[in-house]
């Protein structure tokens, strides 16, 4: 014997999308980062803005000026790490754009690499990931 419409009603109409009830339970996800991604520095919007500019028009170059913020005092996601290999590490993430440029991944990669560090510079000020 099948469930009559009628009987399927009610449980329809407790949510208008059909979806089952909530069960309250949240679940949070964390970012797994590779050691070149943490070098990013947190820097100040202004001056990721025109690290962005910068690689977007010479892949590398933004990258290039934003390991010289580490030296002045910029916090990374990799607080374990000396500062000078936190600086090497943004060296050696510029050459990589600036050598695979040619084939347009490191131009790519370089405008990617901009737009996490506004992305990054948002999150100082505000405190919590912002939607673009």
């Amino acid at each position: 014997m099948e469930p009559s419409h009628k009987d399927a009603e009610p449980a329809a109409a407790a949510d208008p999308r059909g979806a089952p009830p909530s069960s309250g339970v949240v679940v949070q996800v964390r970012e797994k980062k590779g050691p070149l991604r943490a070098a990013i520095p947190y820097m100040p919007f202004p001056v990721a803005v025109i690290c962005l500019f910068l690689n977007t028009f010479v892949p590398g170059l933004g990258t290039f000026v934003s390991a010289f913020t580490v030296l002045c005092g910029a916090r990374t996601d990799l607080p374990d790490r000396h500062v000078c290999c936190v600086f090497w590490l943004n060296i050696a993430a510029a050459l990589i754009q600036v050598l695979t440029a040619v084939a347009m991944v490191g131009w790519i990669m370089s405008i990617f690499w901009g737009m996490d560090m506004v992305i990054l510079a948002r999150y100082k000020e505000h405190g919590t990931p912002q939607q673009l």
